[in-house]
C-alpha cells in the first residue's frame, strides 16, 4: 500500500471530500514559495496571517491570508495607478 503524502493525510474519511479538497488547495498555496518584488528571488514566505517576508532581502509587506498577492490588491493597484 502506498503512503499518502498530502496535507489531508491524517483526516481519513472524515469531513467530506469538498472540505478536504479546499483544505489541500489552501495549504499548498500557503506553503509554496513566491517571488520577491524587490530582489526577484523565490524566497517569500508567510510570517503570520497577511504578513509576508522575503528571506533573502528582508522585505516585509502585507498581502492576503494565503497568498502574498490577491486579485483585489492587483485591481486596487491598477485603480491607484490611473488616478
Amino acid at each position: 500500500m502506498k503512503k499518502k503524502i498530502n496535507p489531508v493525510r491524517g483526516f481519513g474519511a472524515r469531513y467530506g471530500g469538498t472540505v478536504r479538497k479546499k483544505y489541500i488547495r489552501v495549504v499548498t498555496l500557503l506553503k509554496r514559495k513566491y517571488r520577491c518584488s524587490n530582489c526577484g528571488s523565490m524566497s517569500v514566505v508567510r510570517k503570520s496571517v497577511g504578513v509576508w517576508t522575503c528571506r533573502k532581502c528582508g522585505l516585509t509587506f502585507a498581502g492576503g491570508a494565503y497568498t502574498p498577492i490577491t486579485k483585489i490588491g492587483v485591481m486596487a493597484g491598477r485603480i491607484a495607478k490611473r488616478a
